[in-house]
């Protein structure tokens, strides 16, 4: 799947400042259009109707033109003072903003180096590093470029567990050193993701492809929107685990089941409610453990159970939408047939009536 970019590049964030001489003369421009608006304004609030050619100037008149002279100076000085000001403050942050992204790129590198070590305790120290830059990034594109990093890892293929036979002990240890590191990168987008959007340390609003990732730990996104962000879980492995969208609401973006399996454990959206964007579970499997949408809502038709070649499969897993409320998601009682298995739960609201 190819994800978007919506976020600025950083070459459209760089420095944009016209010439010194040119910003002074259009500021010194607007600023005596500025006065001689208010000029012509004061007079014909006034209602003058005349100047008297004939008067003389006298010395009072002659000192009032010349303070009048000299705080024209000053307030000019002022207006060269304030631009300078203003670009200065911006040169500094631009320099502030360059020197936080060679720091950032550099630790970005000590920690990519980290993941490729042969030892899974280094590899944990990388991971860690890895959403420690991702909280602190300057920008919105490095912090996505390190979450990449880190689905890429867990879409990296591995040697399954040889089991506890005693020839294979050494391998044994360490597939579950590095089933560890897997299982913490997948805790940590969880526990990135539940934190509301424009707080620190929150992960909401970006892009997250876990397609085909074996998702065999706890993972919590209860409470958690989904309004922007491309988030796939497409062909993904839900085993022997618990993973909670509970609550969660689906509003803005779209998410991905479709080509999924759910083969054990418990996956819960119950109280989740599906009010716009769009969800694919075409083509996913049910084939074990429990999937409850129990509670649901379903107030927009953008949640699918089938595509344009396939349909979802319910051939083991219990599938509860008690209580849900709303229209019944696209593809879904046809993939499910008739009779309803009895492992499927529906409202009463969504099936046709008994003849």
């Amino acid at each position: 799947m190819t994800f978007r970019r919506r976020s600025r590049s950083l070459n459209e964030r760089e420095l944009r400042l016209w010439r010194v001489g040119r910003t002074l003369a259009l500021t010194f421009a607007a600023a005596v259009l500025v006065a001689g608006g208010v000029f012509y304004g004061l007079v014909v609030l006034l209602d003058f109707q005349e100047i008297d050619t004939t008067a003389k100037l006298d010395a009072k008149t002659l000192f009032d033109l010349v303070k009048l002279s000299f705080g024209v100076v000053a307030g000019a000085g002022a207006l060269v003072a304030l631009v300078v000001a203003y670009r200065r403050q911006r040169v500094d942050e631009a320099g502030a903003h360059r020197e936080a992204t060679r720091l950032h790129t550099e630790r970005f590198s000590q920690a990519v180096d980290k993941l490729g070590s042969d030892s899974p305790a280094v590899r944990l120290g990388g991971v860690h590093a890895l959403a420690g830059l991702a909280d602190d990034a300057p920008d919105n594109n490095l912090r996505q470029t390190c979450i990449d990093v880190l689905c890429a890892y867990l879409q990296l293929p591995y040697t399954p567990d040889p089991g506890n036979d005693p020839t294979h002990q050494d391998e044994h240890h360490h597939y579950l050193a590095l089933r560890k590191v897997r299982h913490t990168i997948l805790r940590l987008i969880s526990d990135h993701y539940q934190r509301p959007r424009e707080t620190h340390r929150s992960w909401q609003g970006c892009d997250f492809d876990l397609d085909g990732v074996t998702i065999d730990c706890d993972m919590d996104f209860s409470g958690a929107t989904f309004s922007d962000g491309l988030v796939s879980f497409g062909g993904a492995t839900f085993s022997g685990a618990s993973v909670y969208f509970e609550d969660a609401t689906f509003s803005g973006t779209m998410v991905r089941f479709d080509r999924a399996t759910f083969s054990g454990g418990y996956t819960n959206f119950g109280g989740a409610t599906f009010s716009g964007g769009t969800v694919f579970f075409g083509g996913a499997v049910f084939s074990g453990g429990t999937v409850d949408f129990n509670g649901a809502t379903f107030s927009s038709e953008t949640v699918y159970f089938d595509d344009l070649t396939d349909g979802a499969t319910f051939s083991g897993a219990r599938v509860s939408f008690r209580n849900a409320s709303g229209s019944a998601p696209n593809g879904l009682l046809a993939t499910v047939g008739t009779p309803v298995p009895a492992e499927i739960h529906f409202p009463s609201i969504w099936l046709p009536p008994v003849p």
